[in-house]
């Protein structure tokens, strides 16, 4: 089984990826984001999303009430029934859920981010969290039976209460469960960047050892995704690929060797 994560970018190649995914012969599940959307109408209802960076260096976007509406509204709604649209006009009879929608992923709120502010040390609350367990039952009774699951933040917590999470943290979940042989992550970028402005820095090969080393070496969102990207071996080996979601054919180019391979 393969797990594809679709980044949120507006440059990803959707029509691109779901032809590709057509013609494997492989039971997978996918996991999207929708950040370019759900900016494009904060902007539109005069919405500014506040970016916060913990005392451990890991930036969070802080998700109020309007966040998680407009989250429904573009990760669960708008984005997850364009690419459901896009499989069934495929072939693909996909099913796009939420984490809400039978609890396929319960998470448990956070108790608050730790930020500095002013000089002080603030702890702000937020809805959201960590995602915790995996309705494996419900995704296993999907895949058996032919179907293509397309999961999306919101998720639902221990109150069962809407809550933001990382994609790269639902993905790890999802790892720990299936055990995935491939997980193909499609991005803005050729691949992984040494310098993010330079598309000639990129790492053809990583492994999982020199994660560690990394994770010392960046900040920001590109830390809590290198942390991420670690926990997708805690619970076995597997083939984590980071490839170019703008191109042609994204899923064949990267199950054919481009992009960075961590091993």
């Amino acid at each position: 089984m393969f797990i594809i994560k679709i980044g949120g970018g507006k440059g990803i190649n959707l029509k691109g990826v779901i032809s590709d995914l057509a013609t494997l012969n492989e039971k997978f599940i996918i996991v999207h984001g929708a950040n370019a959307l759900r900016d494009e109408l904060a902007d539109k209802i005069g919405f500014h999303k506040k970016v916060v960076t913990s005392l451990s260096g890991y930036d969070s976007v802080l998700s109020d009430e309007t966040t998680i509406d407009l989250m429904m509204m573009t990760y669960a709604g708008l984005k997850n029934k364009r690419i459901v649209e896009l499989c069934q006009q495929n072939g693909i009879n996909a099913i796009g859920l939420s984490g809400l929608d039978g609890k396929v992923i319960q998470g448990k709120r956070n108790s608050g981010i730790k930020v500095r502010e002013g000089g002080k040390t603030l702890l702000l609350r937020d809805f959201s969290g960590k995602p915790k367990s995996i309705n494996r039952d419900l995704l296993i009774l999907l895949l058996e039976n032919g179907y293509s699951p397309v999961l999306s933040v919101p998720l639902i917590d221990e109150n069962n209460f809407a809550i933001n999470s990382e994609n790269d943290d639902i993905v790890a979940l999802l790892q720990s469960e299936f055990q995935a042989e491939k997980i193909v992550s499609l991005i803005e970028e050729p691949g992984f960047l040494l310098d993010k402005n330079d598309p000639s820095s990129l790492i053809a090969n990583i492994s999982k050892a020199e994660l560690e080393t990394m994770e010392q070496k960046v900040d920001g969102r590109m830390k809590r995704k290198i942390l991420a990207l670690r926990k997708l071996f805690e619970s076995g080996d597997t083939t984590v690929i980071l490839s170019d979601g703008r191109t042609e054919h994204p899923v064949m180019d990267a199950l054919n060797g481009k992009g960075t391979i961590i091993k």
